[in-house]
């Protein structure tokens, strides 16, 4: 498709990345984004001053802030006297009371494993993956103390995010497009799950509805009609999704049941509009010149979700949609959702020769104005071709957002997955982005950033080789 990025892109905010903006157009101030628990205006936020080394090479901090590891793959042990399992990735805080918090927790393991998801009765979808992916639930005090940790669903491959439920489950996808081949694998995979965290629910039943290709992350709306999910493929760019219920009906605990239905509501897929009302083909057409203008966006209708004979994005033509160079996190607020796109690249198959190299975009999409805003944006870093050793101490390089989450003040965390070091990062939209975290261990990615519903702890993976760890200090000094 020929496509004139000026003439798509003429009318363009102009601004540089991660400083110094006003929130303007659809996007809602930081308040306005913050979930339901945020009780007040969100205040200036605050710089985090620079990160302290650790003595033990794990995870430098701030100054006044500690870290606790609460499991470790192969180290700590489940209830059933299985070992902890490998490639910790996303994870959220499903109920909390007591000074005591319930964390479910995705691995994302593809086959069978030493470190798999051991298959517990009652909790197994596919019994021929063997250990292989799935999901942990694991009960934590406000310490970081593991209390007890054990199998939510087992017998899935490759879980990577997923999204929290307003009714206090979990619900985890399968990155993955893999067929039934009636050996290692005797189910269709590449489905959403919904996972109980109170240690005696289970239904490990595919979501169908939902449709069936390489789910990352998604979110559920305020007003529980709507789910949004994003694609984390190549080979065309996947994109992002929406599915939205029958008329009159409300999400909500059984809703396991309908949402097995392949056929049960509806799912589409996004188009970002341009100037002239068509599609841009691929968010690589858009860089910080975009930060916080609205786009319109239309829903285009998935044809067959299920991708019996064809994967779902590609049963689009060009031009019908716009793709992205993997779409991950999803993190819903009262107004809207947000997306993160982890980089995009020129210069490929898949997207535009005349774009320009950038890495890591983070997009608002509201509800009500049915706009979609660029709102965080770090471009190609200028390290990114130099050994990983060469920047381990370097807080200023981000590139690669990956897993987000919205902090109960309104402001956004995220982990980094990019080329240089590995942190986790504090932004607002539109403004700055400071480091929060860095892996000293190894040059693994962050995973599952999610605070406690309290504020106290913040709750992050390094995902291999499989560590969790409890962050707690003075957060509301820099972000209340």
């Amino acid at each position: 498709m020929s496509v004139d990025r000026r003439s798509v892109l003429r009318g363009a905010a102009v601004g540089a990345a991660g400083v110094g903006f006003t929130t303007v157009g659809a996007m809602p101030t930081l308040a306005e984004a913050a979930p339901a628990r945020h009780d007040g205006p969100f205040p200036q936020h605050r710089p985090f001053p620079p990160l302290l080394d650790d003595p033990k090479g794990i995870l430098a901090l701030p100054p006044g802030f500690k870290y606790r590891i609460v499991t470790q793959a192969g180290e700590t042990k489940l209830t059933s006297g299985h070992p902890t399992p490998t490639l910790h990735d996303g994870t959220a805080v499903v109920s909390s009371g007591h000074d005591r918090y319930q964390l479910i927790q995705n691995h994302e393991i593809g086959s069978a494993n030493a470190l798999g998801v051991p298959q517990i009765e009652g909790t197994v979808y596919d019994p021929a993956v063997g250990s292989a992916g799935g999901c942990t639930v694991i009960t934590v005090d406000s310490s970081g103390n593991n209390l007890g940790e054990w199998v939510g669903i087992s017998g899935t491959l490759t879980n990577c995010a997923g999204g929290p439920t307003p009714w206090g489950t979990w619900m985890t996808c399968e990155e993955t497009e893999n067929k039934a081949n009636g050996t290692t694998r005797s189910k269709d995979h590449g489905y959403v799950f919904e996972v109980w965290a109170d240690g005696k629910t289970a239904h490990p039943v595919p979501l169908k509805a939902l449709g069936r290709y390489a789910h990352e992350a998604l979110a559920i709306d305020e007003d529980r009609t709507h789910i949004y999910l994003s694609e984390d493929a190549s080979g065309p760019n996947g994109t992002f999704y929406r599915w939205s219920a029958p008329r009159g009906y409300k999400l909500g605990p059984r809703s396991w049941q309908d949402l097995q239905d392949k056929d049960f509501g509806k799912l589409e897929a996004l188009a970002i509009l341009g100037d002239d009302g068509k599609p841009i083909p691929d968010v690589a057409y858009l860089t910080s010149a975009q930060l916080l203008r609205p786009f319109r966006v239309a829903w285009v209708p998935v044809p067959d979700r299920d991708g019996a004979t064809t994967s779902v994005r590609k049963q689009f033509t060009d031009g019908q949609i716009t793709r992205g160079k993997k779409f991950e996190g999803v993190y819903g607020t009262k107004q809207g959702v947000y997306v993160v796109n982890s980089y995009a690249e020129s210069g490929t198959a898949d997207v535009p020769a005349d774009g320009v190299p950038h890495d890591g975009m983070v997009w608002f999409y509201n509800y009500d104005a049915c706009t979609i805003q660029l709102v965080t944006y770090f471009p190609e870093s200028a390290v990114a071709n130099k050994p990983r050793g060469d920047v381990k101490y370097d807080d200023l390089n981000f590139d690669g957002p990956d897993n987000v989450t919205v902090t109960p003040w309104g402001s956004l965390i995220l982990a980094e997955d990019g080329q240089a070091s590995s942190h986790v990062l504090s932004a607002t939209p539109g403004g700055p982005t400071y480091a929060i975290a860095r892996n000293m261990l190894n040059d693994s990615e962050f995973t599952g950033p999610t605070f406690s519903h309290d504020g106290k702890v913040l709750f992050v993976n390094i995902q291999t080789p499989g560590i969790t760890l409890a962050i707690t200090g003075p957060w509301r000094d820099y972000l209340g």
